[in-house]
């Protein structure tokens, strides 16, 4: 028998935990791409590992999950600006989009953390939510302001090249939060 979804309960965090949290998502969000383009690099590979593990998407979508949907929106709309100061990557072109996608990935983590799911489960559909977010400005940029390079099913014809990245995501996310929330109970 299927049970109905439920809403846990949960202490709301201090706003100061809420604005750390935030600032160590997005240095996060600038330096785990970092080792992956380094990876890339060392291995002869270029850009390879750092489009198809999506490393940046990692932090985001912890924040959100641990310190809910204000940290992870956030984060999502300030970590790919930092990085592309910082870096230059993402480019000027997929700035705007990469905030918005990010930023669904923060919310949509954040909003799921308050509903009971496996944390599998919570991290696909906060996976699903930042590719529609996307979708969504792809279409926007598309239709009503004419930018013809950013086709709004190019976020669902891209999956193939980011596989190892959702992969990734769909086992290290649950686990990471797993343990950051149940560390306090083991001590």
């Amino acid at each position: 028998m299927i049970s109905a979804i439920s809403i846990q309960r949960r202490k709301p965090l201090s706003v100061s935990v809420q604005a750390a949290a935030t600032v160590l998502a997005i240095v996060a969000a600038v330096a785990v791409p970092q080792f992956f383009h380094w990876l890339g690099i060392v291995s002869g590979a270029g850009k390879a590992p750092g489009v198809a593990f999506s490393p940046m998407h990692l932090p985001i979508i912890i924040v959100g999950f641990l310190a809910g949907p204000y940290a992870g929106a956030i984060s999502g709309l300030l970590g790919p600006v930092v990085a592309h100061y910082m870096s230059g990557m993402p480019n000027s072109v997929q700035l705007p989009f990469m905030m918005v996608e990010l930023m669904g990935y923060g919310l949509s983590a954040g909003l799921l953390r308050y509903i009971r799911l496996p944390l599998v489960a919570k991290t696909f559909v906060a996976l699903i939510a930042g590719r529609v977010f996307r979708m969504i400005a792809c279409i926007v940029a598309f239709y009503l302001l004419g930018n013809e390079k950013m086709l709004p099913m190019s976020i669902w014809t891209s999956i193939p090249r980011v596989l190892p990245g959702i992969v990734l995501q769909l086992v290290l996310i649950p686990l990471i939060v797993f343990r950051v929330e149940n560390r306090g109970k083991e001590e």
